[in-house]
């Protein structure tokens, strides 16, 4: 079973390069995030000409997140799954996909330390650490994957200097993605690839991407009942090279199931 993640930062300028790669690697399951549609919008009747059902969570301008599948999707929830207030983006989309209980996160970026969108991005990721323990156990089969806007250690950043006083890099944000990890998550490509030098993101500027200047801010995290079946992991850079790229690379994991 392949599964994948693509922050494809706005899916009106990028559909044809989603609709080729969706032919090249012809993944199980696609989340995909940043769309920047609404669910009218989303072209749910391509993806099914491409023998994908899709569910889609999306406010127009800003955010969206969906999931694609060619193993059925069923339960699908768009937010979280509590009793709380529902959230002011739409950042979060769930479904349930060849037996698989798939979410597709878009974090929020948090923008500085200290400001509001900071604090929303702390609570944001404490909440979905208390939507997984209120609804799940590590021993079901689950994925959480997306756009985390978070490096989870030093090695997943070209230059933690460079970075200092940031976002994304911080104390309090990488707690908070431990925190889901000692919930019993696994990030299956770190695992595989301890070594640093992984990145997922390149800033458009400065030709960052050329010069290998990169942030590992894309993952996937599993239950221990699903990583224990990973067999594969990758970062196809590929995707990030061409015409109208995104400047987030798809980030894929393969299982044995």
């Amino acid at each position: 079973m392949l599964i994948a993640t693509w922050n494809v930062n706005s899916l009106g300028a990028r559909m044809p390069r989603v609709e080729e790669w969706l032919e090249i690697w012809s993944p199980d399951v696609l989340c995909l995030q940043e769309t920047k549609m609404s669910d009218a919008k989303f072209p749910a009747l391509d993806f099914q000409r491409l023998g994908y059902d899709s569910v889609h969570h999306g406010e127009g301008r800003w955010n969206g997140v969906a999931i694609l599948s060619r193993v059925g999707i069923d339960d699908p929830v768009a937010g979280f799954e509590d009793d709380d207030e529902p959230d002011v983006d739409a950042r979060i989309i769930w479904a349930t996909c060849g037996g698989v209980r798939v979410a597709s996160v878009y974090v929020p970026n948090g923008r500085e330390l200290g400001h509001d969108h900071y604090r929303y991005k702390l609570d944001w990721l404490a909440r979905l650490r208390r939507n997984l323990e209120a609804r799940y156990r590590p021993d079901e089969p689950l994925v959480v994957l997306g756009d985390w806007n978070v490096t989870p250690g030093d090695d997943d950043v070209w230059d933690p200097a460079a970075f200092e006083g940031s976002t994304h890099v911080s104390e309090p944000e990488r707690k908070a993605i431990a925190a889901l990890r000692e919930w019993g998550l696994v990030d299956t490509l770190r695992q595989r690839y301890p070594d640093a030098g992984i990145y997922s993101y390149w800033d458009y500027r400065n030709g960052d991407f050329h010069k290998r200047r990169g942030m590992r801010i894309d993952y996937l995290l599993a239950t221990p009942a699903l990583a224990v079946a990973s067999v594969a992991d990758l970062v196809d850079r590929n995707a990030r090279k061409g015409t109208k790229p995104s400047d987030h690379a798809p980030v894929l994991g393969e299982f044995d199931r």
